[in-house]
């Protein structure tokens, strides 16, 4: 046989085979007695008729069969959408005509009798896409897709770069026919194209750039039909249990990420709760309230700057201003834990401010260093690698105790805690407890337990009150900071603003400390039925 006679050979098979992929005679909309779908018809042979005719069709294009659906559908509604879907339209509505469930799959017009399909089969059973007549959980239809839409939504590309197989219909609107070719079916689904990798997403959609391999496929996180969650389409009714289903430890990647054991510990974030988008101020959060899974990656971290494992998530300023993209991890935490009153703190304080903001604030008498680098040159408590210059994360204090921060194998993240305050080592403050590294491990990881109480300390007496008399730590400090707005650099320096439990006012009504000095001060109150009147101390 001669090469060229071969090669023609080949390049026939080759688009026999083509068009056996692509024919509809070898796809699930083949509802003939001859289709290999799950839904064909008992007897009838003819292939097109179910939605075609050739003589006396409907006065629709092309050749139309079938009778439409009625207009009383609940349509698609987001305010992430920017635009307001109709009743579906042109090719969707034809579509409907068997995807709804409202109309016999062998009513057709030009026969007097409707089909019989196989084993007594009328509509589309469940799990063949019958999508019903609630497109809330579908992805929209029927709505303008033009540069006036870019515009509103900025995650959406100009539609004139649509690539050549996705197709708006002539009044520019999006319909099935944008991502589903009915008589082709050689992408699977009968999609206009590949979407490994999200292409077909990709084509309308700009999500950013995410190095999390299971991210960058949508149809990890989502579904484009009937999905749980309505108008987010999520594969879950909600996001955290979407999140879930890869980071659940087991075998799926990323393996050992076990964040469902962490969020059903003592201290927790609550996100057992479904979202209420009229909520702006919910007591839950979900994943997403601190996670942009699309713009995700695994980079390293350096304070105060936002982790990039959070990706580009919105966030509020120290001054209470609400951001598209948070720049540092605290402002991702304001969101919550700024103004808003219904975070409660554990401990009850001489000095009370639950808004987290002003007691982190650069102007704020004194505070663990999260926005800027702390007021207190002295610290010789410092572990070696920090310095008065270093800066911290919230997360280096509130993480799990099972995560690589507590010195464990486990997943990091504030999701949940085995130790009240959601805190990633213990922190006991509880009157009475006796010292040990473990007891304030959490206070340790950061401050040199020796240096700490002994004579080396900015403060002697550590040693006395900590070890001798059982006073927690907690007792005189506040570890996040006291306003200016409510302290002085006088009383409240060195994070003092006394545990109303332990600490009390003398028997002259004065509960105070004083700074005089450096290394100087002295106290009025009462502690272990001892009264300080005052109580001095010095280097």
């Amino acid at each position: 046989m001669r090469p060229a006679t071969f090669a023609a050979i080949l390049a026939l098979a080759a688009t026999h085979a083509l068009a056996q992929v692509t024919s509809i005679v070898n796809s699930p909309h083949n509802l003939s007695a001859s289709g290999k779908g799950k839904v064909h018809a008992s007897s009838e042979q003819e292939i097109c008729i179910f939605c075609h005719t050739p003589h006396n069709a409907l006065p629709i294009e092309p050749l139309w069969n079938r009778n439409l659906p009625v207009s009383a559908y609940q349509v698609y509604s987001s305010n992430s959408l920017k635009a307001l879907p109709s009743q579906p339209t042109g090719s969707s509505k034809k579509c409907l005509s068997c995807h709804d469930g409202t109309i016999a799959l062998g009513s057709v017009y030009s026969r007097g009798q409707t089909i019989m399909m196989s084993g007594g089969v009328t509509t589309l059973p469940p799990g063949t896409k019958n999508l019903g007549t609630d497109l809330r959980d579908d992805h929209p239809i029927s709505f303008r897709y033009d540069s006036t839409l870019v515009t509103k939504n900025g995650k959406l590309k100009d539609p004139t770069g649509l690539p050549t197989s996705v197709h708006l219909d002539k009044n520019h609107e999006v319909q099935c026919t944008t991502c589903h070719d009915p008589h082709n079916n050689s992408k699977t689904r009968f999609l206009v194209m590949e979407n490994t990798a999200s292409q077909l997403c990709n084509s309308c959609h700009v999500q950013g750039v995410t190095t999390v391999a299971n991210h960058v496929n949508c149809n990890s996180c989502h579904q484009s039909h009937s999905a749980p969650s309505g108008p987010y389409l999520l594969k879950q009714e909600k996001t955290t249990d979407t999140c879930l289903a890869c980071h659940s430890g087991g075998n799926k990647p990323p393996q050992g990420s076990n964040v469902a054991t962490d969020i059903k510990k003592f201290s927790t974030h609550d996100t057992s709760s479904v979202i209420n988008l009229a909520d702006p101020y919910p007591n839950h959060v979900t994943c997403s309230d601190c996670h942009e899974p699309h713009t995700m990656t695994n980079t390293p971290a350096v304070a105060p700057n936002v982790p990039p494992k959070y990706g580009k998530v919105n966030g509020v300023t120290s001054g209470g201003a609400t951001l598209k993209v948070a720049r540092y991890e605290y402002e991702v935490c304001f969101k919550c834990h700024g103004n808003k009153a219904a975070v409660q703190p554990r401990i009850p304080r001489q000095i009370v401010q639950n808004d987290l903001r002003l007691k982190f604030d650069p102007t704020a008498v004194s505070f663990h260093p999260v926005e800027v680098a702390g007021k207190n040159t002295t610290v010789p408590s410092l572990r070696p690698g920090l310095t008065t210059a270093s800066m911290i994360y919230c997360s280096d204090c509130h993480n799990s105790d099972t995560g690589r921060k507590a010195g464990s194998s486990g997943p990091n993240g504030v999701h949940g805690s085995g130790i009240p305050g959601l805190l990633a080592r213990r922190y006991e403050t509880g009157d009475n407890t006796p010292e040990s590294a473990t007891a304030y491990a959490l206070c340790y990881g950061c401050h040199d337990q020796n240096i700490l109480l002994s004579d080396q300390s900015a403060f002697k007496r550590h040693r006395l009150h900590v070890v001798n008399e059982h006073a927690p730590c907690s007792a005189c400090h506040d570890p996040h900071g006291i306003s200016s707005a409510q302290g002085s650099i006088t009383k409240n320096s060195h994070l003092i603003n006394f545990d109303t439990r332990i600490v009390f006012k003398n028997f002259a009504g004065r509960l105070e400390y004083n700074s005089t000095g450096s290394r100087r001060g002295n106290c009025y109150l009462k502690c272990h039925n001892r009264t300080h009147s005052p109580e001095s101390y010095g280097p």
